[in-house]
């Protein structure tokens, strides 16, 4: 555990030095939030939200969209390591190999959740949230929803880093698998009224329980219409344990062969 440790705080303060890695993640979905919510609040008036206000009603996504780009990049640290030779030598320390595995996961999550954070903080002085547990019972929910989501994200990557040979290939794949995910999860717009085949394809998505999840601690004011917070951490939970373990269940590869 001290090694995995190590490896996490390295690969922290790698991000810390790299601010384009650190703000883009987070200003991209804070300037989705600002251009998108207010303009469609402005130009649309949205009537088919529960609660109406549909700059409000983004920050969820604004907060998913915001772990997705940063599990990406946090695991693309995998590609750096292994190009420079960095992660031979790593392998080679006298520790298990999946402690290498375990501490830049540790790093994707902890950089991943200070950065949902930051977008929500920062966005709530400025949105109309209805905080119907409470503003310390919606942070503390808001906290939990994002730290399964960032653990699903982070094993999801880390499993994938673990198995594609090239960069280019491994955000090609998470860019085609979870863009269409974060658009189908609610984050947008509500799945209550879609079509049927649609909100079928939104229940399979395990982005939409984080979405509920967090548009119940922050947005709504009654649970009306929304899936509700038993059911989303029961599935957010499962999913996390379960794609973490896989993210630590392969050893990596060293080298890229080309073949």
């Amino acid at each position: 555990m001290s090694g995995a440790l190590v490896i996490a705080s390295r690969d922290l303060m790698a991000v810390v030095r790299s601010r384009s890695q650190l703000y883009s993640s987070m200003f991209t979905p804070l300037l989705f939030l600002v251009f998108l919510g207010n303009g469609v609040s402005q130009g649309l008036e949205p009537s088919n939200l529960p609660d109406g206000n549909f700059t409000a009603y983004l920050v969820a996504g604004a907060v998913v969209m915001t772990s997705v780009f940063s599990s990406t990049f946090s695991s693309a640290s995998y590609y750096r390591d292994r190009d420079s030779g960095l992660l031979r030598l790593l392998l080679s320390a006298p520790l298990h190999p999946r402690a290498l595995l375990l501490g830049k996961s540790l790093a994707a999550l902890v950089i991943g959740v200070i950065q949902a954070m930051v977008v929500l903080l920062v966005a709530a002085p400025f949105v109309d949230f209805e905080w119907q547990y409470g503003v310390i019972p919606g942070l503390l929910i808001a906290v939990a929803a994002i730290v399964l989501l960032n653990l699903m994200l982070t094993g999801l990557a880390q499993a994938l880093a673990s198995r594609i040979q090239t960069m280019q290939g491994f955000h090609l794949l998470m860019n085609l698998a979870l863009f269409p995910l974060l658009f189908f999860s609610g984050a947008f717009f509500p799945i209550d009224g879609l079509p049927a085949w649609l909100r079928v394809l939104a229940l399979a998505n395990p982005l939409t329980y984080a979405v509920d999840a967090l548009e119940l601690a922050v947005y709504a004011s009654s649970d009306a219409t929304f899936i509700g917070l038993g059911i989303d951490f029961t599935i957010l939970g499962t999913l996390a344990a379960a794609t973490y373990l896989l993210g630590l269940s392969r050893t990596p590869k060293l080298t890229y062969s080309g073949s």
